[in-house]
């Protein structure tokens, strides 16, 4: 494979390249896209030094130029009679033993130019989207959505039916991003370029998009998103669902309340306890 710094000259080309001038060589260049981002060559965003995040706008340049480049084709199932359709620039990622990732029978989907790194396993069904980044021994449990070019790092456990938002665009726009250590509870749901930094906890049923507010009950501290600035659910945090009144007369009257997740203390040898349940799946 070609060096990375020519690599990403090439995609960031073909990703401002206007489509009435694509050429046949640009799909195949598509495919060695696919191919950089499956050995983690190039990925969406990285993390600095300083603990920031940042994105690479032509990475997802090009993945929207492998939509363009497309062509609907069909699929051969693995039973007869049961085929599929999608672009032919989005196989299916094909995984060696050598990989040492764990894909347990029963309906996932694995989009070529997915890292997955070794020691993942992935429960049926689930589905990880073209562009993501799946760290070292992760948990992927049953019903699991991880989509377009979001983060997720290493030994994090998402519990069955996690939904992790992707984004393309806007393309200048921070993917979801979960970070090394996380326990992501059933049923949760983190959208719209959120953070959850190192160690927190999610308790099931939490849902974080771009416009919850998240109430620090240890710090008297209120999170959310500032101007162009993701919501950010600082590291260790344990957090559950919990709720609020909502304002004005007739919610009074009614004792309507709007549902807000809570952080309620911050990880300590309990919860890390807690946490070793997925060393016993393994």
């Amino acid at each position: 494979m070609r060096p990375v710094a020519e690599l990403i000259r090439l995609f960031t080309e073909l990703g401002d390249k206007d489509p009435q001038h694509y050429v046949p060589e640009d799909r195949a260049l598509f495919s060695e896209f696919r191919e950089a981002a499956n050995y983690n060559l190039v990925r969406c965003a990285q993390r600095g030094d300083d603990g920031q995040w940042t994105v690479n706008p032509w990475f997802k340049k090009t993945l929207l130029a492998g939509m363009r480049l497309g062509q609907l084709h069909e699929i051969e199932g693995w039973y007869p009679r049961v085929n599929f359709f999608d672009k032919q620039t989005f196989p299916l990622r094909v995984f060696n033993l050598s990989d040492k990732v764990r894909v347990v029978p029963g309906g996932t989907s694995i989009r070529d130019g997915a890292f997955i790194g070794s020691g993942v396993v992935v429960m049926p069904p689930s589905f990880v989207n073209v562009g993501a980044w799946v760290g070292e021994d992760t948990m992927l449990d049953s019903h699991v959505l991880v989509g377009s070019c979001a983060q997720i790092g290493r030994r994090v456990h998402l519990s069955a039916g996690v939904q992790i938002g992707g984004v393309l665009e806007p393309v200048g726009a921070l993917p979801v991003i979960v970070e090394d250590d996380v326990v992501i509870g059933g049923n949760c749901g983190v959208y719209e370029g959120a953070i959850i930094r190192s160690r927190v906890v999610l308790g099931t049923g939490v849902i974080i998009n771009g416009s919850t507010k998240v109430y620090d009950l240890v710090h008297g501290k209120t999170y959310q998103r500032e101007g162009n600035a993701p919501l950010e659910i600082p590291a260790n945090a344990v957090v559950i669902p919990g709720s609020r009144p909502a304002s004005g007369d007739y919610a009074a009257a009614h004792g309507l309340h709007i549902a807000t997740p809570l952080i309620v203390k911050y990880r300590d040898d309990k919860t890390d306890a807690k946490a070793a349940l997925e060393d016993a799946l393994r």
